[in-house]
């Protein structure tokens, strides 16, 4: 586990990106839908995926692992006198608070996994920056346009996914545990 987590929070999400795509995806099984054609199972958006997904999981088991920590011991102490078990004092009282003091960890995790899916286009997954790219391409006086509308895009979709965290935190938020 450890060897998992170091190797991808230290390792840059666009080399995985290229190690995943081109070195692993060279083994990946092909089919053959029309008889000539060969086509790998895993396709450049699934190794995106993949991808990212292992680079954002490395770093969640670290936030989660840090909100487990942070819950005293003096509270799971506590549930352990009034006579749970192991499974329900982190089932009841340990998972919950370390969820809401992961909670803005995670959100920033998420934003920068956003962002960071703009690093599919050296695969050519059709992301928006790769469909923005082909627009002032084919018509280069749209590339200060584009360019502009990516920025808005993004500063909006980022701002509506944090907000709906933040509202999400407040809601879970236990008064007088944690900071704020």
């Amino acid at each position: 586990m450890q060897g998992y987590i170091q190797f991808f929070r230290n390792t840059p999400p666009l080399v995985q990106l290229l190690f995943f795509y081109f070195a692993l995806g060279q083994f990946t099984p092909t089919y053959s839908p029309d008889g000539w054609l060969e086509v790998p199972i895993i396709s450049n958006v699934g190794w995106a995926i993949l991808s990212l997904s292992f680079f954002a999981g490395a770093f969640n088991v670290e936030i989660f692992r840090a909100g487990i920590e942070a819950v005293p011991d003096s509270t799971k102490e506590a549930a352990d006198a009034l006579g749970m078990n192991r499974l329900q004092i982190y089932r009841y009282v340990v998972f919950p608070l370390a969820l809401r003091v992961s909670l803005p960890s995670l959100n920033n995790n998420l934003v920068n996994l956003v962002k960071t899916t703009t690093q599919a286009i050296v695969i050519a997954v059709p992301e928006l920056l790769y469909q923005l790219v082909s627009i002032y391409n084919d018509y280069s006086t749209a590339q200060n346009a584009c360019m502009v509308l990516m920025f808005i895009v993004y500063i909006v979709l980022v701002g509506l996914l944090v907000m709906g965290m933040n509202k999400w935190e407040r809601r879970m938020r236990i008064p007088g545990y944690g900071s704020a």
